[in-house]
């Protein structure tokens, strides 16, 4: 059986964009590099929160899409100031954090109408982190049935909605505080 192939060519910024992502000023704004983490550069950029998918902005941390999704919806829910490990956390970015996680979990199952969520934290490049300079919680939204082959046996995804479309409906799903 020949092998097929599925082309995703808006993954190249991704792919080459790893390395140089902490080191070079990438598409957010004209923030000069000062050892800003991507994450710092994405919030500080001035870029309309729309642009750079930030879903909400609180004075500790702040919730944003992941531009390159394990799923729909995909989150990150994170501290506005880079920061490696949980450890390190001040005792108002820990408790905002784990309120903002709560608050993206219940806009994920109210607006995009999921089965259940995955949570979780690669801490440290050996745990699967790939910006382990600065802290994020992922927050996954999952279907029932949304294994299908194409993740199974073709190593796809397959994102049926997109970006923007996940960046409003999460927005207007958000619970009031």
């Amino acid at each position: 059986m020949p092998l097929n192939h599925l082309w995703a060519t808006w993954r190249s910024d991704y792919v080459q964009g790893i390395e140089r992502s902490r080191d070079e000023d990438t598409d957010f704004g004209d923030i000069a590099d000062s050892g800003q983490t991507l994450f710092e550069r994405i919030l500080n950029s001035g870029l309309p929160d729309a642009e750079t998918y930030v879903v909400r902005r609180d004075s500790e941390c702040f919730v944003m899409l992941n531009r390159f999704p394990y799923t729909t919806g995909h989150s990150m829910v994170l501290p506005n100031r880079a920061v490696a490990d949980l450890e390190d956390l001040t005792a108002a970015e820990q408790d905002q954090l784990w309120r903002l996680v709560r608050g993206t979990v219940v806009a994920l199952k109210a607006g995009m109408h999921c089965d259940g969520v995955n949570v979780g934290i690669n801490l440290g490049i050996v745990a699967g982190g790939s910006q382990v300079d600065h802290l994020h919680v992922h927050v996954v939204p999952r279907w029932q049935g949304d294994a299908n082959f194409m993740t199974v046996a073709g190593e796809t995804r397959v994102l049926p909605v997109s970006l923007d479309e996940a960046w409003n409906t999460i927005r207007s799903a958000w619970p009031r505080d």
